[in-house]
């Protein structure tokens, strides 16, 4: 009868020792268990914030394909160049001859508050046009891509909502609903697929009230020099029966090109090295 005193005493000691344990782990098992998932947002600022170098540039073959499957080659010289958050864009027609010279600008800003600057030039009006507002829907060239498309479109100008997990073309990838924030896009939302190996947009859909649109798809993504490169895309319009193929090649990155060289005296000389 003596020793109960001390057996009870022991007793309680080893449940308080539990006790303070259990409060000491209970945090990182806790923190372990309730790491918050990614979001649709999460995985779409990923993708923008993929590397891709200091500049870069390329030629870029356009095939334009009809109903009737006649092909229209086009050829053009493509720069670009970050600043920061922000990208500085120019492309310039070298092939064929009747289009040769136009060119076309485009300053594109993070801040989504802020409307991106875009020009294009025509040597056969001699004149740099401005593209804003309801313009940006308009289809670029004759392709597929509208100017918006061929934008770089702030993840915030849009809601992104993780809808699941799908496999493309063997590639492990995120499903993602994006609905535009404000009225003025062409498209009432889109349906995303990025990989996630290297968080690029590998297949897109374009949806308004009617329906499908077009569909976006990635068809040769790789290395090169260090990043993820899509050197090979085509958009095809479902309504109007008509594919855009765009291929690049000779692609650079860090080429050091010169700040002034995005300017709009550069496309109303009609001439890009």
């Amino acid at each position: 009868m003596l020793n109960q005193p001390e057996k009870k005493y022991d007793f309680i000691h080893l449940i308080c020792f539990f006790s303070i344990f259990i409060l000491f782990l209970s945090p990182l098992v806790k923190g372990k268990a309730v790491a918050a998932p990614l979001t649709g947002r999460d995985i779409m600022v990923m993708v923008d914030e993929a590397p891709d170098g200091d500049d870069r540039k390329s030629i870029i073959e356009m095939v334009l394909i009809n109903r009737r499957n006649k092909k229209r080659v086009r050829m053009m010289s493509s720069f670009g160049k970050d600043y920061g958050k922000d990208t500085k864009k120019l492309m310039g027609f070298k092939k064929p001859m009747d289009i040769k010279g136009t060119s076309f600008l485009s300053w594109e800003y993070d801040n989504p508050s802020r409307d991106d600057d875009k020009w294009l030039y025509m040597p056969a009006l001699r004149k740099v046009r401005r593209i804003s507002g309801a313009s940006t829907n308009d289809y670029f060239m004759g392709s597929d891509f509208t100017y918006d498309d061929m934008g770089d479109r702030n993840v915030d100008e849009d809601d992104h909502i993780l809808i699941g997990e799908e496999t493309v073309d063997g590639h492990a990838c995120w499903k993602i609903k994006s609905i535009p924030k404000e009225d003025d896009s062409l498209y009432d939302e889109k349906i995303i697929w990025v990989r996630k190996d290297a968080y690029k947009t590998i297949k897109a859909e374009y949806y308004d009230a009617q329906g499908l649109i077009k569909t976006y798809t990635v068809e040769d993504l790789r290395e090169h020099q260090g990043f993820w490169t899509v050197f090979k895309m085509k958009m095809e319009n479902h309504r109007e029966k008509h594919t855009t193929l765009m291929t690049l090649s000779n692609l650079e990155y860090n080429t050091g090109v010169n700040d002034g060289f995005f300017s709009v005296n550069t496309i109303s000389r009609g001439h890009l090295r």
